[in-house]
């Protein structure tokens, strides 16, 4: 089904065998007008995405000096810029060939990304993360399995999204265990929002899938609200509720914790409509 018009003005989680061969072509951008996302189904009358407000909060936190060496040595082989409003990724060069994309926002450590990356040789994925020693890792980890497959990029994925990803540019986009924000003032923090399912929407081709888990069960009913409320997403789900987890995903480390403390989790998987 046709998107509604966007709002204007919307702004935007060892080496190997591999190691030693040439680094990729750079990634080039190419000015564009930022698409906005279309109009989201229940959300605020201006129907934008609060900038001031946040989905993360940026900490320091111990970074090694193997992930100090990877930010400094690997990210100009696997690393994306981004360039600001105006820029848009040219994501078939950045990869170096056509193929089908998907895109993990919030990946962590990178531990997901990569072993996906490895099993699936025949797609390129994009990793969106914001905290430098989670990037360190996820880079160490690239360099170890010699992937070729897999660009990340540092800084918030709601600019990313908004200002520098042509439409329809992901056959598939992960949301892993994004922070529920638990305390009710916070809500306005979650990711997943109205707003931010129909950005979605507009970056993943139709029949594109959206997958999504956590462990905190509020979230997981709140993220289902949200996107069963949404005229650009179906869900998967027989009852229009939950998947059973993707064989394919990993167990993070984040849902071994939960399953620790008690934490059922709850994988979700819509796709994109016509």
């Amino acid at each position: 089904m046709p998107l509604p018009d966007p709002p204007p003005g919307t702004p935007g989680a060892a080496p190997s065998a591999d190691a030693d061969r040439a680094a990729p072509a750079r990634p080039a951008t190419t000015p564009a007008a930022p698409a906005a996302p279309a109009a989201p189904h229940g959300a605020a009358s201006s129907g934008a995405i609060r900038r001031g407000v946040r989905s993360f909060v940026k900490r320091g936190g111990r970074i090694t000096g193997a992930q100090e060496r990877a930010l400094a040595e690997l990210w100009p082989r696997w690393g994306l810029e981004y360039e600001g409003p105006g820029h848009t990724l040219d994501l078939p060069r950045a990869f170096g060939r056509t193929a089908p994309r998907v895109l993990e926002i919030g990946f962590g450590d990178g531990d997901t990304l990569v072993q996906l990356a490895k099993l699936r040789p025949e797609r390129d994925f994009l990793g969106i993360e914001v905290h430098p020693p989670g990037v360190g890792h996820c880079l160490l980890g690239i360099e170890r399995e010699g992937l070729s497959n897999v660009r990340v990029m540092r800084h918030d994925a709601v600019e990313v999204l908004t200002h520098a990803i042509p439409d329809a540019a992901f056959d598939e986009v992960l949301v892993y265990f994004a922070d529920p924000w638990p305390k009710k003032r916070h809500h306005k923090r979650r990711i997943v929002q109205p707003a931010f399912v129909a950005l979605l929407a507009r970056r993943t081709r139709p029949g594109g899938v959206l997958r999504l888990a956590t462990d905190w069960q509020p979230y997981a009913e709140w993220m289902l609200e949200v996107l069963n409320a949404s005229p650009c997403w179906r869900n998967r789900a027989p009852d229009g509720r939950y998947v059973p987890r993707p064989p394919e995903r990993p167990v993070t480390k984040f849902e071994r914790r939960g399953t620790r403390l008690g934490h059922l989790a709850h994988d979700l998987e819509f796709e994109r409509r016509d």
